[in-house]
């Protein structure tokens, strides 16, 4: 998983490098002694590259002799000069606390973590839930409800256990709950605080972190069933070709492609949830434990040996504060979870109101036995010389 988390990371940060606006052209800081200016100021607030190197290694130890006699009793270090430091890491402090990163006094790169979370993030990220939404309601007028075409004999076929269905709800159901206390997390200031309040908000907000956190377990338990129980109906085979090809019959009525146990639609949707589920967790368990889990500085670094970065004009950094590797895991969350949430709507819909009788296999484990000869064929037939074998009297010994 690492390097492909590796590239997937590549790929997003030369997004965020091309994004940026070209950094204005550094003035003449001779005027100014290196301190500060204005465009620097206003560059910063638009997001833009600040060469910050006359600062960070300008923190007044090299000016004893100027500062000695002017500032009292703080003798030859100006409060301008403690908070570059303790901006640039550079300080030697001392902290009464004793928790891990405690020494973080200032953490400099959290405004464009906010500032790509609440704007770019977040926008593209709503795009990409409305837009799967738009999809699914067109579907829905030009193709309705898939109905099943034959005659229904009145047969059903067990097509999930218990144990299976137990696996699904476990994993979906917790999903979905992860699903909406994150959406309220990170859009609930903007739409709920003016219906309800700063208080209220606070009460769900905190509901939402407690949930949130806590669901995550039943979550990556039930990523593991769900696994563990179809892994091996879910490898591809060459019916899954013909499904493609046909489009799964989804745009032509009385068409069937033939199928096993999982078309490749649901195989699919299946891997995206495995492979998205394995990264959302690792993510939220680096999340849930920043200081024992930190995962982006190491992947940083195998993407660097790659010299993929080198090559694009990037450099990934590969030392991290534990903030920024919280930062880091939290808009990876982010962007899992959009894809996740845009990828579960197109799969609630088809088991849902999009198909006659596909709610039934998870809802009762039992379908109609013209629905499995419709959508699963192949499979329906391993099923019924399954039951003719066991039927089959023994022979006498």
């Amino acid at each position: 998983m690492r390097p492909m988390l590796s590239l997937l990371i590549l790929l997003i940060w030369t997004t965020f490098a091309w994004a940026q606006e070209a950094p204005a052209p550094d003035p003449d800081r001779t005027a100014t002694g290196g301190a500060t200016t204005l465009e620097d100021i206003l560059a910063r607030q638009r997001g833009e590259k600040v060469d910050n190197s006359h600062r960070a290694g300008n923190t007044g130890q090299g000016n004893v002799e100027a500062l000695i006699g002017q500032l009292g009793t703080r003798g030859i270090a100006s409060d301008s000069d403690l908070y570059r430091a303790l901006r640039y890491g550079s300080a030697d402090i001392t902290v009464s606390s004793r928790s891990p990163a405690a020494e973080v006094i200032i953490q400099d790169s959290g405004m464009w973590w906010l500032n790509f979370r609440t704007g770019p993030l977040r926008l593209y990220g709503t795009y990409a839930m409305g837009g799967m939404l738009a999809i699914l309601l067109l579907f829905f007028l030009i193709r309705g409800k898939i109905r099943i075409d034959g005659k229904k004999p009145g047969r059903t076929v067990t097509r999930f256990t218990g144990f299976e269905r137990f696996g699904h709800w476990l994993f979906g159901g917790s999903f979905l709950i992860l699903g909406a206390t994150g959406l309220i997390t990170l859009y609930g200031r903007d739409f709920l605080i003016p219906l309800i309040g700063k208080s209220g908000f606070a009460t769900i907000a905190l509901a939402c972190k407690w949930l949130h956190n806590n669901l995550a377990w039943a979550f990556m338990l039930g990523l593991v069933i769900i696994t563990l129980n179809w892994v091996v109906h879910n490898i591809p085979n060459r019916h899954d070709l013909k499904w493609l090809a046909a489009g799964g019959g989804l745009f032509t009525k009385g068409s069937h492609p033939p199928a096993r146990k999982f078309n490749a639609g649901q195989k699919l949707i299946f891997w995206a949830c495995v492979i998205l589920g394995i990264s959302i967790s690792l993510s939220g368990l680096s999340l849930l434990f920043p200081f024992e889990l930190p995962m982006f500085a190491k992947t940083f670094v195998v993407a660097n040996a790659t010299g993929l970065p080198e090559l694009m004009g990037l450099t990934l950094p590969e030392q991290m504060s534990p903030h920024e590797e919280m930062q880091y895991a939290q808009l990876w969350h982010l962007m899992v979870a959009f894809a996740f949430l845009a990828i579960i709507f197109a799969h609630i819909y088809l088991g849902s109101v999009g198909m006659e009788g596909a709610f039934d296999a998870m809802g009762t484990g039992e379908v109609e036995e013209q629905w499995a000869r419709e959508h699963h064929s192949l499979w329906l037939e391993e099923v019924k010389e399954a039951d003719a074998s066991r039927s089959a009297p023994s022979p006498a010994e």
